[in-house]
């Protein structure tokens, strides 16, 4: 694909943009490179005699016409650029402050589109630390998002950053796993995110591609128009990722085959516990809830969906739990918790807040606080889904966990 894009300012130049230059999609989560390439050339104007001839054609009125548009579209930019610089600089100059660089909120009410942005955002609200969101879409120098800013430092890869925090701020979620616990985590947090991901992916991002399209988060007169530009790119980078990682070159049958047994895999890893590895969370829930959300809340009519919400239940259970606990803001429709095959569209779909700085705090300082936001009221008739109290199933052992979060940071 090639570009050419021309403006002029106090010493007349065009700027050409071509190939071999890193350029962020801006969509996809994954952490690998999302990105097409090109480079950019600046000349003046005076080495191509073609170029200020045909301006010679017109006249004079056209050629200032001309030269002073390009002048104040250039003062524009630069100014523009400036501000972004200023309000970057403001924002992101704060002593221990965890700055998260990742996508944007998507319109469909999910935190992300992005299994791994999810991850990791998940992670800094189970562990309790406050955390500065920015919705650049920038990529790391490494090309990865999402990735941390702390006290001037920049680490890259979720497993990194987590590793990273741990060191420097002493938390962990896997303090109490033992040596072959914390194997078992590792080998289910690579299966999810090394063969799991690229299944979902294809189905988010090839098989049901319109859908996803009209949750990106793109406003303006050519919103539509970008939208399907910004979706197919990134549909055609899944594929040719996938192709390179082997599960792309299988059959549309067989990436599904693939699908179900890892989840089936991971129903009966969790069986009737709370979490993944027992009663209390670890790491892998992080990486397991991020990834199963898409198949709860993003892919309407899908297989993913029809295996969640009806024979491995205990999957939806699970994430459902993991939602309220720690995604207060994060509204779901309950209605919807059980697959139907008759679909309904949404003309006004749910925004998820930006909430900026988060803290865990401020939800889990009050035990009682947090159970009573967290249940149903029990005038309500019990339903499937709540004991005889009608307090719900998913949550009613919220009072148990109020004290996880202290034990953290000991």
């Amino acid at each position: 694909m090639y570009w050419r894009v021309g403006f002029a300012w106090t010493r007349s130049c065009v700027v050409e943009l071509g190939q071999n230059q890193s350029l962020s999609s801006g969509l996809l989560g994954a952490e690998e490179t999302l990105s097409f390439y090109g480079y950019i050339i600046a000349y003046p104007l005076q080495d191509y005699g073609g170029i200020m001839s045909a301006l010679g054609s017109d006249s004079w009125w056209r050629k200032t016409l001309y030269l002073t548009g390009g002048a104040l579209l250039a003062a524009a930019a630069y100014l523009l650029h400036e501000l972004l610089a200023i309000r970057k600089e403001e924002e992101l100059d704060s002593k221990d402050a965890i700055i998260l660089h990742q996508f944007s909120r998507p319109k469909s009410g999910a935190p992300s589109l992005s299994p791994f942005c999810l991850k990791m955002e998940t992670y800094l609200r189970m562990v309790d630390l406050p955390y500065q969101n920015y919705f650049d879409g920038k990529l790391s120098p490494q090309g990865k998002m999402p990735w941390i800013e702390y006290n001037q430092e920049q680490v890259c890869g979720s497993e990194f950053i987590i590793d990273f925090l741990e060191e420097r701020l002493g938390v962990s979620l896997n303090k109490s796993l033992t040596a072959q616990e914390k194997a078992v985590s590792r080998a289910v947090t690579k299966m999810v995110e090394e063969h799991f991901y690229w299944t979902i992916a294809y189905c988010q991002w090839v098989d049901n591609l319109e859908e996803t399209q009209k949750m990106l988060a793109v406003s303006g007169p050519l919103s539509d128009l970008l939208k399907w530009i910004l979706s197919h790119l990134t549909g055609g980078i899944v594929k040719r990722e996938m192709y390179g990682h082997g599960i792309g070159r299988f059959s549309k049958e067989e990436v599904y085959a693939l699908m179900e047994k890892d989840m089936r895999t991971l129903a009966t890893l969790l069986g009737d516990k709370k979490y993944l590895m027992g009663s209390k969370l670890s790491t892998v829930d992080a990486a397991v809830f991020s990834h199963l959300a898409p198949a709860m809340w993003t892919l309407p009519g899908t297989r993913p969906e029809q295996l969640i919400k009806g024979e491995l239940i205990n999957l939806a259970m699970y994430c459902e739990r993991i939602r309220r606990r720690f995604w207060p803001e994060w509204f779901v429709d309950l209605e919807d918790f059980c697959y139907s095959d008759s679909t309904e569209g949404s003309d006004s779909p749910s925004k998820l807040p930006d909430l900026g700085l988060y803290s865990g705090s401020d939800t889990f300082q009050d035990c009682t606080q947090s159970h009573s936001l967290h249940t149903h009221t029990p005038q309500e008739p019990p339903s499937p889904g709540s004991d005889p109290t009608g307090h719900s199933l998913y949550d009613s052992d919220m009072d148990t966990e109020c004290s996880e979060m202290d034990q953290l940071k000991c």
